[in-house]
């Protein structure tokens, strides 16, 4: 037996950042690789593949339940980019819980007030909104890629309505996982359920909104489409999503035995995807816990994986009124439909020999 299959198997918890590619989303992007050709080309295999295109996104539309008009990309960070830049509405109103593309890319947006859960306040958005001048762009994320709090995009939904608003809502790590929110621009990015990374779509119910800047999709975006990958990313979003009931027990699981350890789940009573959980371990460095996970066979991170390189703490942890050292000792566990309950029994031996030791018990 070689050294390398004598290693123990390692045990994938970081879904959030990225899923690994289902089989149907591989098939499917092997076909459509086996029939390619430019969308755009006029000759038979370009109207072919023109037509593929057409009909992939139908689909993409019907697997999402959406009534509007769909713009491929080439990921959520440049869907989300056109939904910001390309905006006919000088006024933004952003979360400060927002992913780190989101923020970049709304550089001088009024900062929306959150809660010690991360959440926005309807009632102050109203107010906000109220006392602004000339429509809005509000930005707030269905879902937060760090905490897995969810937002009432309901009541927030109807504030924007009432206000004459259009929302934009970062749905990247809902999307296929659980309904959209009724926003008016919506990114996803098909690497977050299943599909491949490099593609993605901004959903727009009013391309009114949106300066065109010509070239393919309808002139809002410029660039050969990357036939196979949608291909593949509308399979794996077609994907039964009937393993969400066991993420939740396994969180539940979860929460409750770092709980009982004397760790700390963050945002533990605000409404949370069951597919992530954040957890501060008192006393210990999350660069800390990475290595000691990592070198025993866990992948987890310390908040988004974009960010998770730098050393500065999470601003959305910041954002929530959590001081930056405890700030710095939180990491992030997230389940996929691969995840078994003797991985999170796992994880749990493992989460509590770090603790112990670093208490010297």
């Amino acid at each position: 037996m070689t050294a390398f299959m004598s290693q123990k198997k390692r045990i994938y918890l970081d879904y959030a950042a990225t899923v690994p590619m289902l089989d149907v989303a591989r098939e499917a992007c092997l076909q459509g690789l086996d029939q390619w050709a430019n969308p755009s080309s006029p000759h038979a295999d370009g109207r072919a593949a023109g037509a593929m295109l057409e009909k992939a996104r139908q689909r993409l539309k019907s697997a999402l339940d959406w009534d509007g008009e769909v713009i491929f990309t080439s990921g959520a960070s440049e869907a989300i980019r056109l939904a910001l830049k390309q905006t006919k509405l000088v006024r933004q109103l952003v979360s400060p819980v927002e992913h780190d593309v989101v923020l970049r890319f709304s550089q001088g947006a009024t900062i929306l007030p959150v809660d010690a859960n991360g959440m926005v306040s309807p009632v102050q958005l109203d107010d906000m909104l109220k006392n602004g001048e000339g429509q809005a762009l509000v930005a707030v994320q269905s879902v937060n890629n760090e905490t897995g709090v969810m937002q009432d995009m309901e009541a927030i939904i109807k504030v924007t309505r009432d206000q004459g608003a259009v929302l934009f809502a970062d749905c990247a790590q809902s999307a296929g996982k659980m309904p959209l929110p009724d926003a008016d621009l919506i990114a996803i990015g098909a690497h977050k359920f299943g599909g491949p990374p490099g593609v993605g779509a901004l959903l727009v119910k009013d391309l009114q909104v949106l300066h065109a800047t010509g070239g393919q999709e309808q002139g809002y975006r410029s660039g050969t489409q990357n036939l196979p990958y949608i291909i593949a990313m509308v399979a794996a979003l077609e994907a039964p999503a009937n393993w969400m009931e066991r993420a939740e027990e396994l969180r539940a699981q979860l929460d409750n035995a770092i709980k009982a350890e004397g760790g700390e789940i963050i945002a533990e009573n605000a409404p949370r995807i069951a597919t992530i959980g954040s957890y501060h371990m008192p006393g210990v460095a999350a660069n800390t816990q990475l290595i000691k996970f990592d070198m025993a066979g866990f992948s987890v991170s310390a908040g988004s994986a974009c960010s998770s390189g730098t050393l500065k703490p999470s601003h959305v942890l910041g954002a929530m009124g959590i001081d930056e050292k405890s700030a710095r000792e939180v990491i992030r566990v997230s389940i996929g439909r691969d995840t078994s309950r003797s991985d999170i029994y796992d994880f749990i031996e493992q989460w509590k020999s770090i603790y112990s030791a670093a208490r010297g018990a």
